[in-house]
């Protein structure tokens, strides 16, 4: 369930406490689940961070919005593609590794992965 800190406590069946993930941890699974996929130059969040993005690594979960509901998680991204990439082709290969990756990772099972391809890198 979420909580107000923007956490999801995960049950555990015999477990002798509770696990908690931090919303900003399911997105930065998703951030770079979606950015080591062949065909994406990087995430898009704002021109600022496009800049920066090209040139540091920090804040990976910029271009990702993650809605945590229950054991249920519902992830919005936004991306620059590579120019002469199929974009059919890549968003629906990022669709697939962010789902599997949050599911591996975390347990959360994942409804659904909104993409807006914001651009294409020259």
């Amino acid at each position: 369930m979420e909580s107000e800190s923007g956490e999801v406590t995960i049950p555990v069946e015999e477990s002798t406490g509770e696990i908690k993930i931090a919303n900003d941890v399911v997105a930065t699974i998703a951030a770079l689940a979606a950015t080591e996929t062949k065909g994406v130059a990087y995430l898009s969040g704002s021109l600022t961070h496009d800049v920066i993005a090209k040139h540091s690594s920090k804040n990976l979960s910029k271009g990702v919005m993650v809605t945590v509901e229950g054991k249920n998680v519902s992830v919005q991204i936004s991306l620059i593609i590579e120019y002469g990439c199929s974009v059919p082709v890549v968003t629906a290969k990022v669709q697939e590794r962010v789902k599997s990756a949050i599911e591996n990772m975390t347990g959360l099972e994942v409804t659904e992965v909104k993409i807006t391809v914001a651009g294409v890198n020259m």
